[in-house]
């Protein structure tokens, strides 16, 4: 046991240095994320747009045994409904028109490590039960093909939707909600964690300076108060493009108050309601 829980903060320390924050929000999701690496069990990360759903896939991935193999991502809002097939399971060659040689499916192509599966509560209905039959069977058939292939692939998933709420309105499938459900990880949006923003904003400065040479050391105080402030409807991905836009534009490479102020205030959500510094 001791050997276990050791390894178990190892694991979470090495989290802690690439998914940052000292909310107790951050540190919940670190235990989780050290936990589903040690475990092969589905996992189902929530949260915003921009929350780090993808990084979190990757830490999972990247401490689990299966680390040797593929990450596999793919974005299930981005297969066009007719070839879902085709791109998960794969084809046989002749399988129709196009299909000029065989194919491996993501899933094959995934082998011996893990397919994540982004923003999977976009998949249609019907694409949900053959996702849900290769999930439970464990096998895959190639289109136009007889053979069923053995799989050995770890299934992670992410959604920006909630899925607790789609399952009763008919949206998503609860029996394929509970397949890909087995651990759950939320990411709290930054306005529900404020203090991770000047963490967050000091380690994206340190990126900028390396990347741009930006002169900028330290954020000034009236820098880290107007981003504390800001609600961040587009989260952590938001929080990097408005500081890198704000040392970009700035003439002197540096990343002032009025600099910051201004790339908010050109922000698609100031058009609807949202709150900016004052």
């Amino acid at each position: 046991m001791a050997r276990l829980w050791g390894t178990m903060l190892g694991i979470a320390q090495s989290i802690k240095r690439e998914l940052l924050g000292e909310s107790s929000q951050m540190e919940r999701v670190r235990h989780l994320i050290a936990r589903a690496a040690d475990v092969d069990a589905p996992v189902l990360i929530t949260g915003e747009t921009g929350t780090g759903k993808s990084l979190a896939a990757r830490l999972i991935h990247a401490h689990s045994a299966r680390r040797g193999a593929a990450l596999v991502p793919v974005n299930c809002a981005g297969i066009p409904e007719g070839l879902f097939e085709s791109e998960f399971f794969g084809h046989r060659r002749g399988a129709f028109t196009g299909a000029v040689e065989s194919r491996r499916g993501l899933f094959e192509v995934a082998e011996g490590g893990t397919l994540f599966l982004d923003e999977i509560g976009e998949l249609p209905p019907p694409q949900q039960a053959k996702l849900l039959t290769v999930l439970e069977d464990r096998e895959v058939r190639r289109v136009g093909d007889e053979r069923l292939r053995s799989l050995d692939v770890r299934v992670v998933c992410a959604t920006s939707r909630d899925l607790s709420r789609a399952v009763p309105a008919g949206g998503f499938r609860a029996d394929l909600f509970h397949r890909i459900a087995v651990i759950r990880i939320a990411l709290a949006p930054l306005r529900e964690r404020p203090g991770d923003i000047p963490v967050l904003a000091h380690m994206l400065l340190q990126r900028l300076i390396e990347r741009y040479g930006v002169r900028t050391r330290t954020l000034p105080v009236r820098v880290e108060e107007i981003l504390v402030e800001y609600a961040w409807p587009g989260n952590v991905r938001e929080l990097a493009h408005v500081l890198e836009a704000a040392a970009i534009c700035n003439t002197r490479k540096r990343i002032s108050a009025s600099g910051v102020e201004e790339v908010i205030r050109s922000q698609p959500g100031r058009a609807h309601g949202v709150p900016t510094p004052q």
